[in-house]
């Protein structure tokens, strides 16, 4: 079965590797605020839909400061009410009101409801961090984020991470430092939770005729895996269309187990605009 696994954001860009694009402030007033807006046709994160493979709406907030100092926030809905979702075995019965029973004289269920009352429908990130450069070549950040889910039930988490990044090239890790899950056997992997770990790399370059492409991987290692962790990879062509926001089409999947994961290829088209 492929389990959806409560967390989450931002899809194969991830939230992680846009955390430092916010504007930078001016000489003269060195704080800067900013808001953003998108739309996108799945929501991938880390390369497992967060939206049953459906469309979101997304946008957040965000404060920089000119040391380097950046504060946000971040919202989209989220879809995992399917898949390993609350059954209820329900007894049939004839026209009479009596009891079908089958071949050994036992009654017969039928399974119904497809709705988990537990799982969230949107999720609220909450992050910070510190940025800076280093010469011409150089750029690092580190950062916290909560991933919160304020509808669901023991789903929120908490990370800290950083990335390198040298010219077009990008390294980075993020550590999972809290979870609600109680990260017992029966989570396995299924939600996040402390001890978790998250290196991730990525290339960006520009193409012609202002186009921009990122290619991106990771390796998603769970504390309590039991051969649940995964690698993920996937690629990205984005181009600028003026006052119109920046659209992005987009390719992603995962190398996971197929009994917990959803493996297919995902293939999805965004838009985002900053104000």
């Amino acid at each position: 079965m492929n389990v959806p696994r409560i967390r989450i954001a931002c899809a194969s860009g991830a939230l992680l590797l846009s955390l430092g694009t916010l504007q930078t402030a001016t000489a003269a007033d060195p704080n800067s605020f900013s808001a953003n807006i998108g739309a996108v046709s799945n929501y991938i994160w880390r390369g497992v839909s967060q939206t049953q493979d459906g469309p979101a709406i997304q946008g957040g907030l965000d404060y920089a400061h000119a040391s380097g100092f950046y504060l946000g926030t971040w919202a989209s809905n989220v879809d995992f009410n399917n898949e390993g979702a609350a059954q209820i075995a329900t007894a049939m019965v004839d026209a009479d009101g009596l009891p079908i029973l089958d071949d050994n004289g036992f009654p017969i269920y039928e399974t119904t409801g497809s709705s988990n009352p537990n799982a969230p429908t949107y999720e609220l990130d909450v992050y910070t961090g510190f940025g800076g450069k280093i010469g011409d070549d150089w750029k690092w950040d580190l950062n916290a984020i909560l991933y919160a889910y304020p509808d669901g039930r023991d789903a929120n988490f908490a990370e800290i991470g950083g990335k390198l990044t040298y010219r077009w090239i990008t390294a980075g890790l993020a550590y999972t430092v809290w979870g609600q899950a109680d990260g017992g056997d029966n989570n396995k992997g299924i939600l996040p939770y402390e001890g978790d770990l998250y290196s991730f790399g990525a290339v960006d370059f520009a193409l012609p005729y202002d186009f921009a492409f990122n290619a991106h991987g990771g390796y998603y290692m769970f504390r309590n895996s039991d051969g649940q962790s995964y690698a993920t990879w996937g690629v990205s062509v984005s181009r600028a269309v003026g006052d119109y926001g920046t659209v992005s089409f987009n390719y992603d999947q995962n190398g996971g187990n197929q009994e917990v994961w959803d493996t297919d290829p995902k293939v999805w088209v965004g838009w985002k605009k900053t104000f």
